[in-house]
């Protein structure tokens, strides 16, 4: 039997998702194109040419998705706004629908007793931007603070939790190096200077939410992260192992917590950030949270002939693996979260997103009988236990994802959710993962109210 009674009587129980991968509703209300709707129309960007057009309709059907979360008990919704829907060309006119959808949403959540956990870029930067030259741009930064200032100024009387960026990795080795995302780029000088941008926008964002929010606000970046580990014993291999913990890992934590970028990586990148007097200052500034993304450990061996960092990641033999395929590996989630504690010290850390696809199956009654992704739930909340009681402060989980949704590159075959769409009918099903969390989440808030 689990037992999460080793979590803070406070600890936020939560489900994440993205405004591109569930809000459909791409040419409606003034929204205009992102850089994932480009993407994702260019054939072979996307599996089966699927795009976020419909997505799971989440626009029209959002009073459904907060009834959801009302029956899964959830304390706290993770969503991202989108950005071409507040200002669809990126900078210049508001669009008074897209900020009035988000007033609705977060007035739902506020009246079920969710609390609303806003995360301002989750990578649909308008194209406009993108066409002005995006975020190798440092006025990117600049027009990303202004949309910010802009949400903050809005819904910042009922919207106290904020996330500024999530995954800057992602938007910068997987869009600008690796080109397997939007914007699909493959240019090694426009990555880096993307990922300073990107955290520079962090720190701009940081200080436009404080200047714009009414209530006091808690505010972090969300990074995905992973345990590194050296395929061999090999020094080549041990080499490799470093130097891909300092482009997944160090990169991003060092100047988030003033420590600037890791010199190994400069050396290793071959291009120095584009960082002005300041920017430092400006990207560690204080922030009340950590956001951690955790899907997977990361086993490696030296890649001479491969591209920065010059590690390849390679298979767990006889590894169980989910459908994306990931190694699934629990303890990688308690690793990294007491490696985080111990080096950096933030003051509080949330787990903004935690995961699985599985190749569900629809059984006759239409129930969804997901075991493995139960069972991975379970497992990975045990290992937040575990962080705990090493003396992680981890203070909330959400679970990804709410929904099945748009999963980026890969369409809509891999699904995540605690709740099944079919894409046909948008009907919503609660799986068997979803109920089961909705048990774990009760159990503990029965301990909570046992010990006050």
């Amino acid at each position: 039997m689990l037992d999460l009674s080793a979590l803070p009587p406070g600890f936020i129980w939560g489900a994440a998702t993205a405004a591109y991968q569930i809000e459909g509703a791409a040419a409606e209300d003034g929204r205009k194109p992102s850089i994932w709707d480009t993407f994702s129309h260019a054939p072979g960007n996307v599996d089966n040419g699927d795009t976020g057009d419909v997505a799971c309709d989440h626009y029209h059907r959002w009073p459904e998705d907060v009834a959801l979360m009302r029956r899964l008990g959830l304390d706290a919704y993770r969503f991202s706004v989108a950005w071409p829907r507040v200002l669809p060309d990126g900078t210049g006119a508001v669009n008074a629908a897209g900020l009035d959808f988000y007033d609705r949403l977060v007035d739902a959540l506020l009246a079920e007793g969710i609390r609303p956990f806003a995360t301002l870029y989750h990578w649909d930067l308008p194209q406009a931007l993108q066409d002005a030259g995006g975020w190798p741009n440092r006025d990117t930064a600049l027009a990303f603070a202004d949309y910010a200032a802009i949400v903050a100024g809005r819904l910042g009387d009922r919207v106290a939790d904020w996330n500024t960026v999530n995954e800057p990795l992602c938007v910068s080795w997987i869009g600008h190096l690796e080109g397997r995302m939007a914007p699909g780029e493959r240019d090694l000088t426009r990555a880096v200077h993307t990922s300073h941008h990107v955290l520079l926008g962090h720190g701009l964002v940081n200080r436009a939410i404080r200047a714009n929010a009414r209530l006091a606000p808690n505010v972090g970046i969300v990074l995905n992260l992973s345990p590194i580990e050296p395929g061999s014993d090999r020094p080549e291999d041990v080499a490799a192992a470093v130097r891909a913990d300092g482009h997944t890992n160090r990169w991003w934590l060092d100047p988030v917590f003033g420590r600037g970028y890791p010199a190994d990586m400069v050396e290793c990148y071959g291009v120095e950030p584009p960082v002005r007097d300041g920017d430092l200052g400006i990207i560690a500034a204080p922030t009340e949270f950590l956001g951690v993304n955790y899907y997977f450990r990361q086993i490696v061996v030296d890649d001479p002939a491969g591209t920065a960092p010059f590690a390849r990641q390679i298979p767990v033999p006889g590894s169980l693996e989910t459908a994306m395929p990931w190694e699934v590996y629990a303890k990688g989630l308690e690793d990294i979260l007491v490696s985080v504690a111990g080096t950096y010290r933030p003051a509080s850390i949330l787990v903004t997103e935690n995961g699985s696809a599985w190749h569900d199956t629809v059984e006759a009654g239409g129930e969804i009988q997901d075991k493995e992704r139960t069972d991975y739930l379970e497992g990975h909340l045990d290992a937040v236990r575990q962080a705990v009681l090493r003396g992680a402060p981890v203070d909330g989980y959400f679970a990804w994802s709410l929904l099945d949704n748009f999963e980026w590159a890969y369409g809509y075959d891999k699904r995540f959710g605690l709740v099944r769409v079919d894409y046909d009918t948008q009907a919503r099903t609660i799986k068997a993962s979803g109920h089961r969390y909705a048990e774990l989440i009760a159990a503990h808030k029965r301990s909570r109210e046992a010990v006050i």
